[in-house]
């Protein structure tokens, strides 16, 4: 397949992963997705976020797709510093637990503020930072933005 094709392919999900910048305004008006993953760091230049808003693409942003990884790294902090261990279905349990909660508080966010993802995280950046950030992508088969 021709790379300049792969982005404009018929899917539900794309994810953008490796490289950042990928995602630009001279390409993203031929994107099919329905969603749009950036697995990747800034892989969607402003722009291009700009036009998959109006085409009503949801762009689940960097930070909140690796969200789960960083927020299980920071539980094996805690039990190294507290000296014990959780089994992998407490792990699984607390992840599940702040992935939800979280997912709960962006969605009102973007509901309040009549805005995307992105946005929300941009306005609240300061009070999210302080926060696990969720990784949205799973939560988005269950749950309606």
């Amino acid at each position: 397949m021709d790379p300049n094709n792969l982005l404009i392919q018929e899917c539900d999900v794309l994810i953008s992963c490796a490289l950042g910048g990928v995602l630009i305004k001279d390409n993203v008006a031929d994107v099919k997705a329905k969603f749009v993953i950036e697995a990747a760091n800034h892989p969607t230049d402003p722009e291009a976020d700009k036009i998959l808003s109006k085409k009503g693409v949801v762009v689940l942003l960097d930070i909140y797709a690796n969200a789960g990884g960083v927020t299980v790294s920071y539980f094996k902090w805690v039990q190294n510093i507290q000296g014990f261990m959780w089994d992998e279905e407490k792990v699984n349990h607390e992840l599940e637990k702040y992935l939800r909660r979280t997912f709960h508080e962006i969605k009102a966010m973007c509901s309040t503020h009549g805005c995307n993802l992105r946005m929300v995280f941009v306005a609240n950046e300061e009070e999210m930072t302080d926060e696990s950030f969720v990784a949205l992508f799973f939560l988005l088969s269950n749950e309606e933005l």
